[in-house]
């Protein structure tokens, strides 16, 4: 069949790019996203990282054949590298299939195209080549704010953390300790670098590789003033006593969340799965549930319902 007119992207990312770079210049934001499958014959999502893109590709039935589609992508790359004025070489491109479960924990590539950008007066490392996920989830901008404007003065915990992002906000928001908990030694080490990077790191910032599940059930008497819940949608690593599942399990989490925070303690409850559903009925009937996710998604991202994201409060 033949293959789309690659002029209506070249248009669309000239347009795009004019009104959210205006937008980020004047926010002081320098990683954001710039197009957002905005065509349906282009199923992409473009991030801008300081001078890198990042060109993924949503899983669809594709009705190229092969040899179309490479041609299709090598044309989406060229009219990428023209309109921002960026080499080829600085153009990441994410496999059009999705890896489920253990995915999230292994290396797609050993390249080590690792930098470091800005966000917020704070330095993060990302890699745009070797792992499913950068290391910054830019859809929590906002969120990241929230913690670190309720940070001061409190014991954070920090949970399914990935590279820390949420900890080095609630350092940089004064937190009296920080606790980082994730099943990922590659991932508690890079948050561990994003501390140092910010010069935050100290004795009162520690890291816990564990199952978050199985771990919420141990030494119950030790509480936080504020927990961030960020789980996965799905997984299965032979790691976890036992497969996850968001929509299934969440009531579950929260609740042991709850009862780890002090009185008067808040969590910050996020999840990317797009239909999920709050059970309210079986969450601690003490609570007080804030739907933030409308405040915290932010202005570049087209898809509103990129995130859900909760303030519960006890």
């Amino acid at each position: 069949m033949p293959l789309p007119d690659f002029q209506m992207l070249a248009n669309r990312l000239q347009k795009m790019n004019r009104h959210i770079g205006k937008w980020a210049r004047r926010q002081g934001i320098t990683c954001y996203r710039v197009y957002d499958a905005d065509i349906p014959e282009f199923p992409l999502a473009i991030d801008w990282y300081e001078g890198r893109l990042l060109m993924a590709e949503y899983e669809r039935d594709h009705p190229l054949d092969e040899e179309e589609y490479l041609t299709w992508r090598s044309g989406c790359r060229q009219i990428i590298s023209e309109v921002f004025e960026v080499t080829p070489e600085n153009i990441w491109f994410r496999s059009r299939s999705r890896q489920k479960g253990t995915a999230q924990y292994e290396k797609l590539a050993e390249r080590g195209q690792e930098f470091f950008v800005h966000e917020d007066g704070l330095q993060f490392k990302v890699n745009l080549s070797d792992y499913l996920d950068t290391g910054l989830f830019l859809d929590h901008r906002q969120t990241r704010k929230l913690v670190r404007q309720a940070a001061k003065g409190k014991s954070v915990l920090n949970l399914f953390a990935y590279t820390g992002t949420f900890t080095v906000y609630a350092a940089a928001g004064g937190a009296s300790a920080t606790t980082t908990l994730d099943m990922s030694a590659t991932y508690l080490q890079w948050a561990e670098e994003n501390l140092k990077i910010n010069h935050l790191n100290g004795a009162q910032h520690r890291f816990i590789q564990a199952d978050v599940t199985a771990w919420l059930l141990q030494q119950p008497e030790e509480k936080f003033d504020l927990i961030v819940l960020d789980p996965p949608t799905f997984s299965n690593s032979k790691r976890m006593r036992h497969d996850f599942d968001i929509q299934r399990d969440h009531t579950y989490l929260i609740n042991r969340c709850l009862q780890r925070l002090h009185p008067g303690g808040t969590l910050f409850f996020s999840t990317n799965f797009r239909k999920f559903k709050l059970d309210t009925e079986r969450i601690w009937g003490g609570a007080r549930i804030t739907d933030i996710s409308a405040k915290t998604v932010p202005e570049d991202f087209r898809n509103k319902k990129i995130h859900h994201c909760f303030q519960i409060d006890v």
